[in-house]
């Protein structure tokens, strides 16, 4: 019994709230999903999430740099660790090494690279990607 009236009196609440709130009928709904994201978004946020000067990209971008120069500092020192291995095969082979995983690194990280802007593309207003098996042209979203 007690529940019941709890849950009638948030009900009663509710009601009033709606009902002396200016433009909070049920069916005025103006701007759309757009709209709503734009307000619940605080004044020091970005706007855009995708898209050239989205946060993603920028996100992605530093990412990509911090790889890149983590890549240069290791294939200089498996080019160091090569000229210093004075020809013993064991320290010539993990110089190697070093220098194929800092590439392959670097390709890698140049894939992760394409593969996130390919996919925030298709999120943009506007955004195409060229695909599919079909006639090979662009498919806008």
């Amino acid at each position: 019994m007690k529940r019941k009236i709890y849950y009638l009196a948030i009900s009663v609440a509710t009601g009033i709230t709606f009902a002396f709130t200016p433009n909070a009928s049920a069916n005025e709904v103006s701007g759309g999903v757009s709209a709503g994201a734009a307000s619940a978004r605080g004044s020091d946020q970005p706007a855009q999430l995708f898209g050239d000067g989205g946060i993603f990209a920028q996100i992605t971008n530093i990412m990509l740099f911090v790889i890149g120069a983590i890549s240069v500092i290791m294939i200089i020192i498996g080019g160091l660790r090569y000229i210093l291995s004075g020809g013993d095969s064991a320290n010539v082979s993990a110089a190697k090494n070093t220098i194929l995983y800092a590439i392959v690194g670097v390709i890698v990280a140049l894939l992760a690279f394409a593969a996130v802007r390919f996919i925030t593309g298709a999120f943009t207003e506007g955004g195409s990607f060229t695909g599919g098996s079909g006639g090979g042209g662009a498919t806008n979203f």
